[in-house]
């Protein structure tokens, strides 16, 4: 394999942006598609996020593909549902942003620990991130599937031994999270200026 598992996607990042800096839909959910094969090497501890993941994904995406050019901006279908009073639906494309975005920064905030605490083993770095991120959101039942999950995270080294294939997988793991980042953190700003959202909880 060419580089790292995270190659394609610090590659996809490039297009995130339209040129007068507006976020694309298309590039944006092919980012965080080209993760999915990150998560895989987790194996079952990563099962939830993946389906997570993936249905978010789908359900921006049938919206995208619906009608490309309407679409194009990927914040064009929140402030379709914003001004439909529709936004705050379970099923809405907006909560599947914020849920895809927060699952983002989950995995985002597990890669620093990876980077940040060489000593630390996978299931204490997935647990931390996991408190940092995802739990204040999700309800006591998806929290404690999420815990037993963790404790079935891979060796940390094997891991990383997989998914470095033949490149740097510390420079990627270190430019994934920089470069990553700011989209999320502009998600989160939009979905909370446009909808007060940010702050939803699962039910």
């Amino acid at each position: 394999m060419e580089g790292t598992v995270f190659a394609p996607a610090l590659e996809g990042m490039k297009h995130v942006k339209s040129e007068d800096g507006v976020m694309l839909t298309k590039p944006f959910l092919d980012v965080c598609k080209l993760i999915l094969p990150v998560i895989d090497k987790f194996g079952a501890a990563m099962a939830l996020v993946k389906s997570d993941i993936g249905g978010n994904i789908t359900r921006l995406e049938t919206k995208y593909l619906s009608n490309p050019t309407k679409y194009n901006h990927l914040y064009s279908m929140v402030q379709e549902e914003v001004d439909a009073k529709t936004a705050k639906g379970s099923s809405s494309c907006t909560n599947g942003l914020l849920w895809l975005t927060r699952a983002m920064d989950f995995l985002v905030a597990l890669f620093r620990n990876l980077l940040e605490h060489q000593d630390w083993a996978m299931s204490q770095a997935c647990t931390d991130s996991y408190s940092k991120t995802l739990k204040q959101w999700h309800g006591w039942l998806a929290s404690s599937s999420f815990t037993v999950a963790m404790k079935l995270a891979p060796d940390r080294k094997k891991f990383l031994d997989v998914v470095a294939g033949n490149g740097d997988i510390n420079s990627d793991i270190e430019k994934f999270c920089t470069t990553f980042s700011p989209f999320l953190e502009e998600n989160h700003k939009f979905l909370q200026a446009s909808v007060g959202m940010d702050g939803l909880k699962a039910s």
